[in-house]
């Protein structure tokens, strides 16, 4: 484009026509091709809808990883093309541009090895299917759900509504709570006098109706395992269970099965020890020279001259005779 003549209404009209015409045909393809990729990307996601909008399988959630991350990268990518089509159409010559953006890069490159570090890492996460959007995760000190996955980084929320953004160069270890299948392991601690087999049994009958009721059936997976007695504690014999549930139903599992052993057990009489303490209140060591003298019947007192002693009895005299106020007097030796 000739800059002298950006005044000249015959050429500004004749680039209009032109040039102009094929930028916003740039512009506008762009854009629908970022729409179109959208629609494609979310169609495929909804091609793996199991329609239980409760909870997510794990094709749902690979997809719907997959589908953001595809979605933004071609996003990116799309806007780049474009934008060298536009510089293209402006007379502006973009292999210069290309090769000044590649010496950029090289230099930020070797600045930014931590960003490098997180995109690398995250390649590999969604390589290897570490995890998924959906999926209930404990990564470089936080937990949560797993609400958005990036190249460059991880965004979890925990159960009281925080937002936590990991990089994903900063995750060394990774545990996921939600992958195929979840368990609820649950070590009952019950008194030594109970019948340990007879505790197992209940257990096991406990873990059936749960199986049996409608509402929480469809979330468990295997049957109740009664694996034992797990540990002899300094007040309880602890028998360890589990279940496998459904990702992210172990909770809920938990929690009702917990509550239908404490009915089950308050009704069978059975104990569940807890901690507690007793607190005796003694006396303090008697001074020097006197006796501590307590009434304990009809002309009986008992004496005792140190907490160690043996107390004897002795008959009641006029000058040991109980106070008023609580039936104790203190006599000279």
């Amino acid at each position: 484009m000739d800059w002298s003549q950006l005044f000249d209404i015959e050429s500004v009209v004749t680039w209009m026509t032109t040039s102009g015409l094929r930028i916003l045909g740039i512009a506008v393809g762009a854009y629908i091709a970022i729409r179109l990729a959208a629609v494609v990307t979310r169609r495929a996601e909804r091609a793996f809808d199991d329609d239980d909008p409760t909870t997510m399988n794990e094709r749902e959630k690979r997809a719907a990883t997959l589908g953001k991350v595809l979605r933004n990268m071609l996003r990116v990518v799309i806007w780049a093309i474009a934008f060298l089509m536009i510089l293209k159409e402006l007379d502006i010559d973009i292999a210069p541009l290309l090769a000044g953006v590649g010496i950029v890069g090289l230099a930020v490159g070797f600045g930014a090895q931590s960003l490098v570090r997180d995109i690398v890492a995250g390649m590999f996460i969604l390589v290897e299917n570490q995890y998924d959007v959906g999926d209930i995760i404990k990564a470089a000190g936080a937990s949560g759900k797993v609400e958005k996955i990036t190249l460059r980084s991880t965004r979890l929320r925990d159960a009281e509504g925080k937002v936590y953004i990991i990089p994903n160069g900063s995750m060394d270890v990774v545990t996921n709570m939600t992958k195929r299948y979840s368990r609820f392991v649950l070590d009952m601690g019950v008194a030594y006098k109970e019948d340990v087999d007879e505790v197992m049994a209940l257990l096991k009958e406990i873990g059936d109706e749960l199986e049996a009721d409608p509402e929480y059936g469809g979330k468990i997976l295997e049957p109740l395992q009664v694996l034992g007695v797990q540990d002899f504690a300094d007040s309880a014999v602890i028998i360890r269970s589990l279940f496998t549930t459904k990702p992210m139903e172990q909770w809920g599992i938990g929690r009702e099965f917990r509550r239908r052993i404490k009915n089950t057990f308050d009704a069978k009489g059975i104990e569940i020890p807890f901690p507690h303490q007793t607190v005796y209140l003694g006396e303090a060591k008697p001074a020097n020279g006197r006796l501590k003298v307590e009434l304990v019947g009809d002309g009986e007192i008992m004496r005792g001259s140190a907490p160690d002693s043996t107390p004897h009895r002795a008959p009641a005299t006029d000058s040991h005779q109980p106070d008023s106020s609580g039936g104790l007097i203190d006599a000279e030796d």
